[in-house]
């Protein structure tokens, strides 16, 4: 018997080694890119021709981010992106959460027939011309909106909400409605406050989707005015590939300036989701377990 004991912990012990090692390696594996950026944005033009460095610059500089925040587009490009955002989250959440709402309910006409439609648009699509030619037709080239309208459904997260809605006692609603309260008031006041963690789920992927997209634009938009971050970055990028290919054999000091500029862009792109996933971090595992647990 403690023969048996000793080895169901020996070998409790050398699992617990393996998953330690094989933590140390993830981490080394993510963070050491993440860092390399970080201390390569810091660098000077001429630490990042020699190269060479991985945890630390030889030579500090904070030209880097002194060209972009001198750069009057960079501060509209950043508020393009923080409004699309901002407005694309609430309205994709709220909309989804009141379809979610309304096809949670089995008295609802037609409701399965609803759900086969937006089942199959998970499926397929019309494809990228003809989205073009609606856009077009709706009169969004070349506008703010073209960020939120097309974004404000996703059947996706309408499902997430439906099947939390679900789980909501019916008792709770019965009751607010024996009180005198209407749809708008129970839905606001009792089924938002409930399913905040499924909603601070979908609303951190749609967030995150909004930042990092710059499809859209490259697609809709030619008004650099209504350029986000993402696109911005896109342009240096670029810029940078055409200047090394008419410097070959040249000056490597613009090369370097350039790729010194596009990696403070890229920090500070990613430095705004960095610091917002701590906060919504508790409501996205909530958010995961839905489901996974039953009483």
């Amino acid at each position: 018997m403690n023969g048996k004991v000793a080895k169901e912990d020996l070998d409790s012990r050398i699992f617990d080694t393996l998953n330690f090692i094989l933590l140390v390696i993830c981490t080394i594996v993510i963070v050491v890119p993440l860092w390399n950026v970080v201390i390569s944005s810091f660098s000077s033009g001429r630490a990042l021709a020699e190269g060479g460095f991985i945890f630390w610059s030889p030579e500090f500089s904070l030209e880097n981010y002194r060209a972009v925040f001198n750069d009057s587009s960079i501060w509209q490009a950043f508020f393009i992106s923080v409004s699309k955002t901002t407005i694309g989250v609430v309205t994709h959440v709220f909309f989804c959460a009141m379809v979610g709402y309304g096809l949670s309910k089995k008295y609802i006409r037609g409701r399965k027939l609803y759900v086969a439609m937006g089942v199959i648009t998970m499926f397929f699509s019309g494809g990228m011309i003809p989205t073009y030619l609606l856009i077009k037709s709706l009169g969004l080239l070349n506008s703010f909106w073209v960020y939120i309208i097309p974004a404000l459904f996703s059947f996706y997260d309408v499902v997430i909400l439906m099947n939390f809605f679900r789980n909501v006692p019916d008792s709770l609603e019965e009751s607010a409605k024996i009180d005198g309260a209407g749809d708008w008031h129970i839905f606001l006041k009792i089924f938002i406050p409930l399913s905040m963690p499924a909603m601070a789920t979908i609303a951190l992927f749609n967030g995150v989707g909004q930042w990092n997209d710059f499809m859209t634009t490259k697609l809709y938009i030619t008004d650099q005015s209504l350029y986000p971050l993402q696109m911005m970055l896109y342009e240096i990028i670029v810029q940078s590939q055409t200047q090394s290919m008419q410097n070959i054999g040249g000056s490597a000091v613009i090369e370097t300036t350039t790729k010194g500029v596009q990696l403070a862009t890229i920090v500070i792109t990613t430095l705004p989701i960095v610091l917002i996933y701590p906060i919504l971090q508790r409501y996205f595992i909530s958010g995961m377990m839905l489901g996974a647990v039953k009483e």
